[in-house]
């Protein structure tokens, strides 16, 4: 992988990373506010706040994985090692990368894991 696309990328994982910490500080903000809400309300305004405390934390959860994958593609690229699939070795053609700048997979091997995971 050549070093311009490489800084290019590394940009776009920061931008990335940024942006899901701060959804997460918004996140965190919100299950505050329903806390300190949950205790009043009919039954019907309790029920919704669960489903949107669940809602959140599920959100948290997907967050917080995809802040792992962009914390190991920026390792990758410190390790030059960035654009090669880690199952195969083959490069991950740069399309994918620009689509998804966190792929760690080349689309067979995605693919495989997928099937795999099922």
């Amino acid at each position: 992988m050549n070093q311009e696309f490489c800084d290019s990328q590394k940009e776009k994982l920061l931008a990335l990373r940024k942006d899901i910490l701060a959804a997460l500080v918004g996140r965190d903000e919100q299950l505050e506010t329903l806390k300190e809400t949950s205790d009043t309300g009919d039954d019907a305004d309790i029920a919704s706040d669960t489903i949107d405390r669940s809602l959140l934390n599920s959100l948290g959860e997907a967050a917080n994985r995809r802040l792992k994958l962009i914390d190991n593609a920026l390792n990758r690229i410190k390790l030059n090692t960035y654009g090669l699939c880690l199952q195969c070795g083959k490069e991950i053609p740069q399309a994918r990368l620009e689509a998804l700048p966190y792929a760690a997979l080349c689309i067979p091997c995605q693919t495989q894991e997928e099937k795999r995971n099922r």
